[in-house]
């Protein structure tokens, strides 16, 4: 299953929402203030503020302050659980994730930070939050990972539940090999325009995949990589759309890339009954439920003999 839980997705629709904020000033020497030590790590007002302004922006609602608290002393056991079994989350991972959020805004994980700074919110406060929900997600998956796992008979009752159409049941593998139009880097406009002309010319004569790699593979300037497989359960619905509209053995639309052109040629399509985006679908759906179920259970059991100190 994912690496990313349902609540670290929801924290990526929080950090959209809070980039658009306005930074509310809190007085300098409440930062410091320690309001509650939890498993012997301290939470203080400052952390309090920026959670909440992190959980307004996203919700439009403002939390009560010991909402807050509870999030944040939620945090900390949950890292302190982990810890007990000898499992940390490293700086890399949780940068990478960081770096990812940057990315759904199309922004560089730089430019992200100058954004949320402006919005009053920390990188730092943000990555410990990533943190502590990559480390719960892990521990519950690790802990639990019998009983997460979905069988396919339960896939199915799910799908025969379900009142709307069965027609995307059936999913397909597809065989693609990536055909790049070279671009040198900084091309003008006018390079960009004749480069997308070649490749709209080499679409209009691919007409199969054992004639056309070759003659692409003898063009100047164009790069016929290694095949890939990829299940239509895999893809986005845009390019399970474009792949279901072209017939086997031609070329998708182009697409510009930091190289250049690139395009996918179609040389394979089968049909699979064991996955497809909609059973793909219902098994993430009964896997987000069992494991908020367990997430619950297991939060609920270390609250109990959790040290929570109020200050």
């Amino acid at each position: 299953m994912p690496r990313t839980s349902v609540r670290f997705r929801s924290l990526r629709r929080w950090v959209a929402s809070a980039a658009l904020a306005a930074a509310v000033a809190v007085p300098a020497g409440a930062f410091a203030q320690v309001v509650v030590i939890a498993n012997g790590s301290p939470i203080t007002a400052y952390d309090i503020e920026q959670r909440t302004k992190l959980i307004t922006t996203s919700t439009h609602k403002a939390p009560t302050r010991q909402e807050v608290i509870q999030e944040l002393i939620d945090d900390r056991i949950k890292i302190t659980k982990a810890k007990s079994y000898g499992f940390e989350v490293p700086d890399a991972e949780v940068d990478q994730a960081f770096a990812n959020m940057a990315k759904n805004q199309q922004l560089s994980p730089q430019q992200f930070t100058q954004v949320i700074e402006r919005a009053g919110i920390s990188p730092t406060t943000i990555k410990a939050r990533v943190r502590a929900e990559l480390t719960w997600s892990q521990l519950v998956r690790g802990r639990y990972s019998a009983s997460l796992e979905i069988g396919e008979a339960e896939v199915t009752k799910a799908l025969s539940e379900r009142n709307d159409s069965q027609g995307d049941v059936a999913g397909y593998i597809y065989t693609l090999y990536p055909v790049m139009i070279l671009v040198p880097s900084g091309s003008s406009a006018a390079v960009m325009e004749a480069k997308r002309r070649e490749a709209e010319n080499l679409r209009g004569r691919f007409v199969s995949c054992n004639e056309g790699l070759a003659f692409s593979r003898a063009l100047r300037d164009v790069a016929v990589r290694e095949p890939i497989s990829r299940s239509s359960a895999d893809l986005t619905p845009q390019l399970r759309e474009v792949l279901g509209s072209i017939q086997v053995g031609h070329l998708t639309t182009p697409e510009p890339t930091a190289q250049g052109l690139q395009m996918f040629a179609l040389c394979d399509k089968k049909e699979s009954k064991t996955d497809s985006p909609l059973k793909r679908e219902v098994r993430q759906e009964l896997y987000s439920k069992r494991f908020e179920i367990e997430s619950k259970r297991f939060l609920d059991e270390i609250r109990k003999s959790a040290m929570i100190e109020y200050k």
